[in-house]
């Protein structure tokens, strides 16, 4: 059993990870809560009857806490970061884990130095269907993989001190918050890295200083190609996140998976076989078969699976390498956003 401490408790924090992944983990339990403010301290700690702290230091002290999940501002990640390893805890820290790659590898470079095992939040690789999605890519249900999908939007208008809408706090808006999640997925159940990346990253509705559109284009290093979208500038109800995985044997299509909950919809279009050149280009296959798995909680299987790190002494699930990775990904898209240039990474 693990013991935990949260940096951050409002947020992310407050409404999922730790009703929904710590205090439901099953190898995990909750010991202490820290954050600036007081009103989300002071109800955790009536609600699951923990201990409950102000300051990094005084969290950081407490010598029950074995794993520090922290879910503050992006700008503040690397400082946290650094100071919850050195003082002897292992790390779980939201994305992304920092606000430059420099700052990445520092605390990975920490991590390693502490002998501390270091997770990074990018949880929707442990929705359900993302796993029979990633082991049907692996077993070559989907043949070759030619494109890949993945769409996450909301509304999200101006509100005043948010800090995913300053720059110098989260490092970038809609493709930074959201698009993170939906790279790392293409990356995850493909099975590859991204080579090269194209993006158009704007300001279409709201006026604040980061994009509230985006749309970036990327070459996989096997071949296929990938696009992802992602806005604060489209309607919860208009936005569907959905999740297309296309192949030379045919598609698979999800609404829904993508997100905060366990749920949503899959079919799979495939054949086993591919004919020859149809010149009616008939797509009638039927009405495809539906992908059903068992729901199982995100932020849950994300607190028990880096708690079995720790536990049994093995990699993260999702590292603080991968996590460097996906920022740097997301720093080349904003570096072609500003040139008009495609970025190659290396």
């Amino acid at each position: 059993m693990i013991k935990w401490g949260v940096i951050g408790a409002g947020g992310i924090a407050f409404r999922r990870t730790i009703p929904e992944g710590i205090t439901k983990a099953k190898n995990s339990r909750l010991i202490a809560v820290m954050d600036v403010r007081k009103e989300p301290v002071n109800e955790i700690i009536k609600k699951y009857n923990v201990k409950g702290y102000y300051s990094d230091d005084e969290i950081l002290n407490d010598k029950d806490i074995e794993a520090v999940y922290i879910a503050t501002p992006a700008y503040l990640h690397h400082e946290q970061a650094i100071k919850a390893i050195r003082a002897g805890k292992h790390v779980l820290v939201e994305k992304p884990i920092s606000l430059t790659v420099e700052e990445g590898e520092e605390i990975v470079k920490e991590a390693r130095k502490n002998n501390r095992k270091l997770g990074v939040g990018l949880m929707m690789r442990f929705h359900r269907h993302h796993l029979e999605f990633k082991d049907m890519v692996e077993k070559g249900e989907l043949g070759k993989p030619v494109l890949g999908r993945a769409q996450l939007s909301c509304w999200y208008p101006p509100i005043e001190n948010a800090w995913r809408q300053i720059p110098e706090k989260g490092g970038g808006g809609s493709l930074m918050d959201m698009g993170s999640h939906c790279i790392d997925l293409l990356e995850f159940i493909f099975n590859t890295k991204v080579k090269e990346v194209m993006c158009f990253a704007e300001r279409v509705v709201h006026n604040y200083p980061v994009e509230d559109s985006a749309v970036m284009s990327v070459i996989f290093e096997n071949g296929a190609l990938g696009v992802v979208d992602s806005f604060f500038s489209i309607p919860d109800h208009g936005s569907k996140n959905r999740l297309e995985l296309y192949g030379t044997k045919g598609s698979i299509l999800a609404e829904g998976t993508i997100g905060q909950s366990p749920g949503g919809n899959a079919f799979a279009y495939l054949s086993k076989e591919v004919g020859g050149y149809d010149a009616q280009q008939n797509r009638d296959i039927g009405e495809g078969r539906k992908i059903d798995v068992e729901p199982y909680n995100t932020y849950q299987a994300e607190i028990e699976a880096f708690s079995e790190s720790i536990m049994e002494d093995k990699k993260p699930p999702v590292s603080g390498e991968e996590g460097v990775w996906n920022q740097k990904i997301l720093i080349s898209a904003y570096k072609s956003a500003r040139t008009g240039k495609k970025v190659i990474l290396k």
